[in-house]
């Protein structure tokens, strides 16, 4: 079910204790791909008001680690890869930047940092670690990246062909370079709890916060879809039932994130 978190955006936590880490506002962490229209500096600079008045701290991470392969497995010469992956990273830096700058105060805690600065943090790479081998062991978790890479870049492929093991490969590495912050943001960021917002809804989401043996995201660490709220957006859904504030996140949720800024949710 659906949070109406304030005028512009809408939340679903993907389980009940996503919500109450949700509720609690000590950090979100928003990943941001680069290439991406979405991610427009219009688009952060509103992530960033709504962020800044319901979290403690607030992370942008953007995408900035094997992305000229992936350029290179979906048809770019090699040296064409490496200059597009060059352009687009730079341009979605510039884009966080501005966004951020211009709606939030200087003081806020807004950090906005590549992927490849977290290479040298030893949990980060204890993840990373961990993400490889349950590739390789794991076929629950195995198929979930599988899935997850047909629902990114499935557009890419010709009509009626399959993705090569070339193609999967880079995907893969991709993935894994982001799936620890979906795992374990709060151990690598040094945070209490964290929620992870994107726009959609990530296939992986089911593994990673399904009960069970295997890699699983850790009890402190949530998930959410952070969508905007506009018509247009359920006109293109209009299977989607949007809800309204003081609707429960699933049945055995009974009320709604206290809404207001951290400070006055946690003096409540």
């Amino acid at each position: 079910m659906t949070i109406q978190a304030d005028a512009s955006f809408e939340v679903l936590p993907f389980t009940r204790t996503c919500r109450h880490i949700w509720e609690d506002g000590d950090h979100v962490l928003i990943g941001v791909s680069p290439g991406n229209s979405y991610f427009s500096s219009e688009r952060i600079g509103s992530l960033s008001r709504w962020a800044t008045t319901r979290f403690a701290q607030v992370d942008f991470v953007y995408a900035d680690l094997h992305v000229d392969g992936m350029f290179a497995a979906f048809g770019y010469t090699r040296e064409h890869a490496e200059k597009r992956a060059t352009k687009e990273i730079k341009a979605v830096r510039r884009r966080i930047l501005k966004g951020v700058e211009e709606s939030v105060s200087p003081d806020a805690e807004v950090r906005v940092r590549a992927l490849s600065e977290f290479r040298t943090n030893p949990v980060y790479q204890l993840l990373h670690r961990r993400v490889l081998h349950f590739l390789e062991t794991d076929d629950e978790f195995r198929k979930g990246c599988e899935e997850m890479a047909l629902h990114f870049v499935g557009s890419k492929l010709p009509e009626g062909e399959s993705m090569t093991d070339a193609q999967l490969q880079v995907c893969f590495d991709y993935m894994a370079a982001e799936l620890p912050f979906f795992i374990d943001t709060p151990s690598i960021l040094d945070v209490p709890s964290s929620v992870a917002a994107y726009h959609l809804k990530m296939p992986m989401t089911d593994v990673l916060f399904a009960r069970g043996g295997g890699l699983r995201a850790t009890r402190n660490q949530a998930y959410a879809v952070v969508r905007p709220e506009t018509a247009e957006m359920s006109q293109n859904n209009p299977d989607q039932t949007h809800t309204k504030t003081n609707t429960n996140v699933n049945e055995n949720a009974n009320t709604a994130p206290a809404e207001g800024t951290v400070d006055e949710r946690r003096a409540a």
